[in-house]
């Protein structure tokens, strides 16, 4: 099969006007500008609110949950909530969201322990400690908070479009 300049500037456009996609990122996109908000409001720094905004884990709202909960959506406007895809969808949604409520929440705060630890002992015995990563999980109202508005994103795409 034959590259065509065509068919590639037809499929990216089709990609990057997919209503999925776009809700999608747009849902990563709000929650992340929401946490970087709140994240400069609390700080008052530029470098963190940047931070915040393109790759900082954790806070209010779960851009997770935001992302999978809108594609889910998204699939069951288009698809409906008995199609195939859906079900993928849902089941991926759920696994998300439990992850990080459960898993990196329990990773970060055990990071934290052994941070602490690691730091007292090395106090007291003149000793060297590299810190581990403190990757930050989240509460149940900040995925509840992503989730709803993944929802939300998704329905105004299907709405607008």
């Amino acid at each position: 099969m034959a590259f065509s300049i065509t068919k590639f500037i037809d499929d990216l456009r089709a990609f990057l006007t997919n209503p999925i996609i776009l809700s999608s990122f747009t849902s990563w996109f709000v929650s992340q500008l929401i946490k970087g908000i709140v994240v400069f409001i609390k700080i008052k720094k530029k470098r963190d609110f940047l931070e915040a905004l393109l790759w900082r884990t954790g806070g209010m709202p779960s851009s997770h949950a935001a992302v999978v909960t809108s594609m889910t959506a998204s699939v069951a406007f288009s698809k409906g909530v008995g199609s195939d895809i859906f079900a993928v969808s849902f089941l991926v949604a759920l696994l998300f969201m439990r992850d990080a409520v459960g898993v990196r929440r329990a990773v970060g705060i055990q990071a934290r322990a052994i941070n602490i630890l690691g730091s007292q002992t090395t106090e007291k015995n003149d000793g060297e400690f590299s810190p581990v990563k403190e990757i930050k999980g989240h509460a149940p109202l900040e995925v509840l908070a992503g989730a709803l508005l993944g929802i939300l994103i998704s329905a105004a795409y299907v709405r607008l479009l």
